[in-house]
C-alpha cells in the first residue's frame, strides 16, 4: 500500500519529499544505490556498519512500498535478494547528490 501523501499547504512540496526519504537511513541506503546501481542485503550492511539488519531491512521494506527501490530475489539456495532504484527512485539522485555535496563543505567547515 502506497504511503499517504498529504495535502501540502502551496509552496510546501518539501513536505511530501520527506514523507518519503526521511528515516535515519534512507537517504543512506540511495546514496548508495545511486553509487552502486545494485546491492545485496549484505552489501548495505557491510556499507552502512551502524544501521542494524531490522532497521535495515525496515527501512528498505518502506522504499519498496513507495517505489523507490525495486527488491529482485532469485530463486537460489540459499536465497539470493538484490535492491536497485526505480525510476521513480532515480529521479531523487540530484537530491541525494546536493545532500552528499553539502555534507563534504559541511564536514571540511566542522573539521
Amino acid at each position: 500500500m502506497p504511503r499517504h501523501i498529504y495535502n501540502c499547504a502551496r509552496g510546501c512540496p518539501v513536505e511530501s519529499t520527506l514523507q518519503i526519504i526521511s528515516g535515519k537511513w534512507k537517504s543512506v541506503i540511495l546514496y548508495h544505490l545511486i553509487k552502486n546501481q545494485v546491492c545485496r542485503f549484505s552489501e548495505l550492511q557491510k556499507l552502512m556498519p551502524h544501521c542494524s539488519r531490522r532497521m535495515l531491512a525496515l527501512q528498505l521494506s518502506e522504499l519498496e512500498r513507495d517505489n523507490i527501490i525495486l527488491k529482485r530475489v532469485y530463486p537460489a539456495v540459499p536465497p539470493k535478494t538484490d535492491y536497485r532504484l526505480t525510476t521513480l527512485g532515480k529521479s531523487l539522485s540530484p537530491v541525494i547528490m546536493a545532500m552528499e555535496e553539502w555534507g563534504r563543505q559541511y564536514n571540511a567547515l566542522v573539521n
